[in-house]
């Protein structure tokens, strides 16, 4: 048998955890499994995604400045 490639396990990892994500959600399980959860963390850093606490505190931020400015223009 021909040995899979980093791109098919990755695959396959994701694939699994779309399939347990509904029980999750549903609180049906406790935890997904390391693999999902190694799936999805490559998955989001490929993606270049951002967490929501970080957007949150940049959004903050920007609302800070904005403030600011809007003091300083007056």
């Amino acid at each position: 048998m021909a040995a899979r490639g980093s791109g098919h396990v990755l695959l396959d990892a994701i694939e699994e955890l779309v399939a347990e994500l509904p029980s999750r959600v549903r609180g049906g399980r406790e935890k997904l499994s390391d693999q999902a959860l190694a799936a999805l963390r490559s998955l989001v850093e490929e993606l270049d995604l951002v967490r929501r606490e970080d957007l949150e505190e940049l959004e903050l931020r920007v609302a800070q400045l904005e403030h600011r400015l809007r003091l300083l223009e007056k």
